[in-house]
């Protein structure tokens, strides 16, 4: 049984490019490729090659093995820099001029606001590794593997407040784009379930900050005992760094899974009380049989152990069950029905089914594994014996 918190009241280098070839979105006939794309963020302010990475390890694995019926995969990845213009000219690359027949294994921090409704416009589904902007959870055409920045708000106030009995939670929020309503739901659905209220909330918490000590010298003198915050990697960093320069020791960090990560667990030797984090997967630092695959795929092509490489290996794992369902010819049509028709997809390395239209839905009860980086060891270790779990409105 997964574990669910009730609460008071009841989220390097280019990914490699695949051949693009000729078939368009009628699956060009017999035997010829089948055309996947994706649009990521490789660079930018914030960048998740790992991906898209994983996702082409996937299908180059499915192809040394045959291929879908005897048919390649050819994979495209493009770059939209975390710029709009080029988004939307990505976009249109993979679906317009290249005709995939759906798009995976992308992880952008803004593909999915910038080109939603041309996807939904276009007919085409995408399944991207990591959704990372509020678009990619709430259109039809789109499902990502992992829960979202936003739902894992949720969870690591949940964390905080119901299972380390913090009880003056202050949250600092780093915006970009349109995110702030959808980090603030976050909160709210935390409110909603608890019937608490943050002590504390700061939104203009900067991306790429040179010294986050005025941050944390407010948060302190409000009287915070938990910091949730959706501080990236390098800006995490520099936070804990302006809270050990104060000497705030009894500060416990609540963040997101954009820092489980092994190159953060050794750049950090104070934690303060701790950092939390509800991973997204099944937490990859833990030695188990439920990552096996991944992590021997992953380290067979040099691809980094992180959650975003976890999410792209699913979105791709998925896609592949998804093809090899299909009889007859595979088109952008055939794939969209077999997508709304799909039989729910358990796998232990996620804490709920993957079902295309109920995760494009968000009807379904996201979850997360707890980890935890406490001070001096400069590794992550499991805080929870089983997912949490956010529970059905």
């Amino acid at each position: 049984m997964k574990s669910r918190i009730l609460g008071a009241a009841a989220l390097t280098a280019a990914a490699a490019l695949v051949l693009s070839g000729c078939a368009g979105s009628d699956g060009g006939g017999e035997g010829a490729p089948i055309k996947l794309g994706s649009v990521n963020t490789i660079s930018g302010p914030a960048t998740f090659p790992e991906a898209s990475e994983a996702a082409a390890a996937v299908f180059d694995k499915v192809n040394a093995d045959g291929g879908i019926n005897g048919r390649q995969i050819e994979y495209k990845v493009t770059d939209d820099k975390a710029d709009p213009a080029t988004a939307t000219a990505s976009a249109r690359e993979l679906v317009g001029s290249d005709e995939v027949v759906a798009l995976v294994g992308g992880a952008s921090l803004l593909d999915c606001e910038i080109n939603a409704k041309y996807y939904e416009q276009e007919n085409v589904r995408s399944i991207q590794g990591i959704g990372v902007d509020p678009g990619c959870f709430n259109s039809p055409n789109i499902a990502p593997a992992n829960i979202g920045p936003f739902n894992d708000t949720t969870l690591t106030m949940l964390y905080g407040s119901e299972e380390l009995g913090l009880e003056n939670l202050c949250v600092l929020t780093s915006v970009i784009g349109s995110t702030g309503p959808a980090y603030q739901a976050g909160v709210d659905r935390w409110s909603d379930i608890t019937g608490k209220e943050p002590l504390y909330v700061d939104d203009t918490v900067p991306y790429g900050g040179a010294d986050y000590t005025p941050y944390v010298v407010k948060a302190r003198e409000a009287g915070c005992d938990g910091i949730v915050t959706n501080n990236v990697e390098p800006d995490a960093i520099g936070m804990l760094k302006a809270a050990n320069q104060q000497g705030w020791d009894d500060v416990t960090f609540l963040m997101l899974t954009s820092v489980y990560s092994e190159s953060f667990a050794q750049a950090v030797s104070n934690s303060a009380a701790g950092v939390y984090v509800p991973a997204e997967f099944y937490p990859f630092t833990e030695d188990s049989d439920v990552n096996a695959d991944w992590k021997a795929l992953m380290e067979e092509n040099g691809i980094t152990l992180t959650s975003f490489s976890q999410g792209g290996y699913l979105a791709a794992t998925f896609m592949v069950e998804v093809l090899e369902s299909i009889e007859g010819d595979i088109t952008r049509e055939s794939v969209n029905e077999a997508l709304a028709n799909m039989d729910p997809i358990d796998n232990p390395m996620i804490a709920y089914p993957y079902q295309f239209d109920k995760i494009a839905a968000q009807d379904y009860e996201p979850g997360g594994w707890p980890v935890t980086l406490k001070s001096g060891t400069n590794a992550w270790e499991k805080a929870a014996d089983d997912w949490l779990m956010i529970p059905a409105s």
